[in-house]
């Protein structure tokens, strides 16, 4: 009897883990499309798809800090690994290199808070934007995977 009750409550400890796992990678997967639409919205204006719109560009740029504020904490060690549905999972070198994924986030984060100060017309956007697009992309080449 005391067997069945370790063996059962390991098995929940390990269902628990896997979880929570899989909201973490859920939370990150969340925070990744949510850099999209914000980038591509202020992408369309410098392209001249859409109006300038200085509220949609505040809105973009103060989601788009608040995930570098969390980049780091996004990939924890429980989800080294993981390769999730979706286009792209978190390379391992997220884990291996990890100093210069936190200051390429670091970077990030700064390029996005600089911005939020210089931008208040489209010319402003399009000189200051390319900065913060040049740091979410530097990362990307590094530390992300194409699911194939």
């Amino acid at each position: 009897m005391l067997r069945t009750a370790v063996v059962l409550g390991t098995l929940l400890l390990g269902i628990g883990a896997v979880a929570a796992q899989q909201d973490q990678v859920a939370k990150t997967q969340a925070a990744m499309k949510s850099n999209l639409k914000n980038a591509l919205a202020i992408s369309a204006m410098i392209k001249g798809e859409k109006p300038y719109d200085q509220a949609t560009v505040n809105a973009s740029l103060a989601e788009l800090e608040d995930v570098a504020k969390r980049f780091p904490t996004l990939f924890p060690d429980s989800i080294k690994g993981l390769k999730p549905d979706g286009d792209y999972y978190a390379s391992p070198k997220v884990w291996t290199e990890r100093a210069d994924f936190e200051a390429r986030a670091a970077g990030f984060a700064k390029a996005v808070g600089e911005a939020k100060g210089k931008i208040k017309d489209l010319d402003s956007l399009k000189a200051t934007y390319p900065n913060v697009n040049k740091q979410c992309m530097g990362c990307h080449e590094t530390f992300r995977i194409k699911n194939s």
